[in-house]
């Protein structure tokens, strides 16, 4: 197997795609509701909405490395972490979460499509101004979902499992 189809099976086994390490990014938002989504696990922590759009952030900001595209194309105004659900209704919020999920799941494309296309004999090198090789960039992605589908899986006991989280603040 190329050191190509290495990388894009370690993104998809991360997102999406069954493997033995268990559950993945895409797994465990699998039939979440916006109400759960929106529960902070303490007050000052982020919750699994905020954690969905930072990961796609960060598949954004690979792919947009790889690809040398300039900053600033990411749908939403900010970096790194923005409050979800946000000063919208509840009543709002199936169609934001949707939305958000969408997102994630465009920009999971969108890094699949640039690592497919890109330089093979690149990869190793290190991009000017970086700190680690493209590679290394790529399977960066692959661990940050699977860090966070752990965290989600964590929070997700939390907020539905104790009287206390289950009044937590959204």
């Amino acid at each position: 197997m190329s050191e190509r189809a290495q990388l894009l099976a370690m993104l998809d086994e991360a997102y999406d795609t069954r493997s033995w390490h268990g559950t993945n990014l895409r797994g465990s938002i699998r039939g979440m509701t916006p109400a759960i989504a929106a529960r902070r696990p303490g007050p000052g922590r982020h919750n699994i909405w905020e954690l969905v759009v930072h990961a796609a952030y960060w598949k954004y900001a690979v792919r947009r490395r790889l690809a040398g595209e300039k900053r600033g194309s990411f749908p939403l105004t900010g970096s790194n972490f923005w409050p979800r659900p946000g000063m919208t209704r509840e009543a709002d919020w199936a169609t934001l979460w949707r939305r958000d999920v969408r997102l994630l799941a465009e920009m999971h494309r969108e890094l699949r499509a640039v690592v497919e296309a890109f330089p093979a004999a690149t990869l190793g090198r290190t991009p000017p101004g970086g700190g680690f090789t493209w590679g290394a960039m790529i399977r960066g992605v692959a661990a940050h979902d699977l860090y966070h589908a752990g965290q989600i899986q964590a929070i997700k006991r939390l907020v539905t499992s104790t009287g206390r989280a289950r009044r937590a603040s959204l």
